[in-house]
């Protein structure tokens, strides 16, 4: 049984639903019947792909594993066995003979008054709904109004975080609401959309190689993104955001990108962890339970290339110890040797919208147009499945404008940043859906 379907969760299906062939039963749980391919996520707020383009089907590219739609809530370890409650609010139960834990992340939250209350996250497909019509929204509501303060504020968008997903958001973002703007008769005389990248960390990218921090932040500013590096955010209220240095920024928009926490399922087995995390050894297996398997961001993977330290939470860690963790749930019943987890990371790719990218492949440095040709066809490869309609979409968006339309379909408090399940976007009571 496998619970969570993030990177590591989807690989670990697919490489154990080939190596079984039919001969074992393997269950899927996850509260969602696809495969988010993450890295893509901004490019979806931004109307340059369309949702499904980024969510691949489970059960159309995982031949053998049987998907059980539910959220994971309790798992009893020593009766072997998983209770979950279904999209339809019905609770059911399994039991396993091995189970392998990839129940991913959620928003990292930080005791910051009115940040929860007011700002949004960006971990799943609801989130990047959500901030996608919000964008459309605050510029056409700003194009409407003769209040100059008004106008303003609801042009100014501010992300906190400039990690990976943060500097994405920030850099796609300001080229859509501008795109936006440039077709709003009302705001032909301006104001032109004002982006603020607030992070307490001295650069961008900070876990990245300083290189790639450079090039993002020379990208970003000469789009004009106020980059607030060595800042944090005091408070957040409904009419924007008040910063430490006393500064308070008018604003309607507050994404928060400040990073992630491991889901909180795994506090509650009540085993060692790390950071939140849950301790495995190097073969991926959780001490004293020899039939329990854990890895992507809920699992506390030791670093075998540093000695010491952990994997970080990353899709390319998470993808290859999904790969591990079935090789070695095979090797525990039988079918060959357990193997240990350990990978050198291969460089990393930042996205910055239009032709611009900033990479490393190989730690090779790389920035521009070839950076950007590049981060696409490593993505196209990346992708299980889509690939042919990802494409097509980048080969639209090349050619024709956005479309710019709010179709609100997700509301703001469908989304809060305080959820166990950013995948799920919150339902009324009653509604047949996740409260």
């Amino acid at each position: 049984m496998i619970v969570g379907a993030g990177f590591a969760g989807y690989n670990c299906a697919r490489a154990l639903s080939r190596q079984a062939k039919g001969a074992a039963e393997i269950v899927l749980i996850n509260p969602l019947d696809y495969f988010l391919y993450v890295p893509l996520l901004p490019e979806v707020a931004a109307a340059i792909l369309e949702p499904r383009r980024v969510a691949v089907s489970l059960t159309g590219t995982l031949p053998g594993v049987r998907l059980v739609l539910g959220h994971a809530h309790d798992i009893d370890l020593d009766a072997r066995r998983v209770t979950y409650t279904d999209p339809e609010e019905r609770e059911g139960s399994l039991t396993y003979d091995r189970l392998v834990l990839t129940v991913g992340s959620v928003n990292k939250l930080l005791p910051i008054p009115g940040v929860t209350e007011h700002a949004h996250g960006f971990r799943g497909m609801p989130e990047a709904l959500y901030l996608r019509d919000h964008m459309v929204r605050q510029v056409e509501l700003a194009g409407a109004t003769d209040d100059p303060a008004e106008r303003a504020a609801r042009t100014t968008f501010v992300v906190v975080g400039a990690g990976y997903t943060g500097t994405e958001v920030a850099a796609h973002g300001v080229l859509f609401t501008e795109s936006l703007a440039r077709e709003n008769a009302g705001l032909q005389d301006g104001p032109r959309p004002r982006w603020l990248l607030v992070d307490v960390a001295d650069r961008l990218l900070p876990g990245l190689d300083e290189r790639l921090s450079r090039t993002a932040d020379r990208v970003l500013r000469r789009r004009g993104v106020d980059v607030r590096t060595g800042t944090s955010v005091k408070e957040a209220t409904s009419e924007g955001v008040l910063l430490d240095d006393g500064e308070f920024i008018a604003s309607r928009s507050l994404i928060w990108c400040v990073g992630v926490r491991p889901d909180p399922l795994v506090d509650g087995l009540g085993l060692p962890t790390d950071k939140g995390r849950l301790c495995v050894d190097a073969y991926l297996t959780v001490p004293g339970h020899p039939e329990v398997f854990a890895c992507g961001d809920a699992a506390a993977v030791p670093d075998l290339t540093r000695p010491g330290e952990v994997t970080p939470m990353t899709a390319q860690h998470a993808q290859r110890q999904g790969k591990v963790a079935a090789h070695n749930v095979a090797a525990s019943c039988g079918h060959g040797s357990p193997r240990a987890y350990e990978h050198r990371d291969l460089g990393f790719m930042v996205d910055l919208g239009g032709v611009q990218a900033a990479a490393n492949p190989l730690h090779v440095p790389l920035s521009g147009p070839l950076a950007g040709a590049l981060t696409r066809g490593y993505h196209l490869m990346a992708m299980p499945g889509n690939r042919v309609r990802v494409a097509a979409d980048w080969l639209l968006d090349a050619v024709l404008p956005r479309q710019g339309v709010h179709l609100g379909l997700v509301s703001p408090w469908s989304v809060p940043l305080d959820t166990a399940s950013p995948e799920v976007a919150r339902l009324p009571r009653g509604s047949g859906g996740s409260t």
